[in-house]
């Protein structure tokens, strides 16, 4: 199990377009993948799971992946995240 933090950069956190970004990149692979923020931890591949973690710019998320392609899953959503979701400043 890979775990790491990182901070939320983009303007809108995780707003809808950004939260649907993050579960479609979590679900090209097929280890476990998971978000926590404020000691509630939700599936990275469900949309709405992420939109309700109300993760805003600034917050610290934990990323736990599990799995047999864990280092691409965790290397994906790391660079994906401090891409800002590939939204403009």
């Amino acid at each position: 199990m890979l775990t790491e933090t990182v901070t939320i950069i983009n303007k809108l956190g995780l707003h809808a377009r950004a939260a649907a970004l993050f579960a479609s990149t979590a679900g090209r692979y097929s280890s476990q993948i998971k978000v926590g923020l404020n000691g509630k931890s939700v599936d990275a591949k469900s949309v709405m799971s992420l939109m309700l973690l109300a993760a805003n710019k600034g917050c610290e998320v934990h990323l736990e992946v599990d799995g047999s392609d864990q280092e691409e899953a965790m290397q994906a959503i790391v660079e994906l995240i401090n891409n800002r979701f590939n939204e403009e400043e």
